[in-house]
């Protein structure tokens, strides 16, 4: 008699500690979520941010010492400016240690609406998101949604009980359909939907290569 392993369930990891990242390096996992609460200075600057227009797309050797943050200088005044780069460069540091990645392309945008409003799965390997300022993404428990419905708004939860969300400032790590063995179990998310005059800053993080 032969006994054969099951893929395990893709499952979810959040916690208040920064280690809680390198858990999505398991297999079993698909998102690590680190739950933080931003400096008031950092929010702030954030904030001030969504206020305008912002579009800032890099792509960015780890080897280089500084991120060029173009945009962000005219605002080098403001309080907060300093420390909010200073995340910025902290998150990319952390990603490419964690990843080996030699390139990460940064996209920092400001959306008035949702980016991706249906719940789908990313065609990448993995993926940083963390939201600045304004409500944050969505995502759900494996089973909470057939996958061979995604994209279909009829079959989206009816309520929001399955639905998570991660708070502004939480970091996540969403794998993705191309990572190394899994395929159909990247995390299953969505952009939400802002209120009425609400804003979002929302910084990605790819791994290029």
């Amino acid at each position: 008699m032969f006994a054969f392993d099951t893929p395990a369930w893709p499952r979810q990891v959040l916690g208040s500690d920064p280690q809680v990242l390198a858990e999505v390096l398991m297999d079993d996992v698909n998102l690590a979520v680190w739950q933080r609460t931003l400096y008031p200075e950092i929010s702030a600057f954030a904030d001030r941010l969504a206020s305008r227009p912002l579009d800032l797309k890099q792509s960015l050797d780890v080897q280089e010492e500084r991120v060029v943050l173009g945009e962000l200088l005219e605002h080098a005044p403001f309080d907060g400016c300093a420390l909010f780069r200073a995340d910025l460069e902290w998150l990319l540091e952390a990603f490419a240690c964690l990843t080996g990645a030699r390139r990460i392309g940064l996209r920092l945008r400001c959306l008035d609406r949702a980016m991706c409003p249906r719940f789908h799965v990313d065609h990448v390997p993995l993926r940083l998101v963390t939201t600045y300022a304004g409500p944050a993404s969505q995502w759900l428990e494996e089973g909470a949604m057939a996958r061979n419905c995604l994209g279909e708004p009829k079959a989206e939860p009816a309520d929001s009980a399955p639905i998570r969300q991660m708070a502004a400032g939480d970091v996540g790590l969403f794998k993705g359909e191309r990572w190394a063995g899994n395929p159909g179990r990247g995390i299953v998310h969505r952009s939400p939907q802002p209120e009425s005059g609400e804003r979002r800053l929302l910084l990605t993080l790819d791994w290029l290569g």
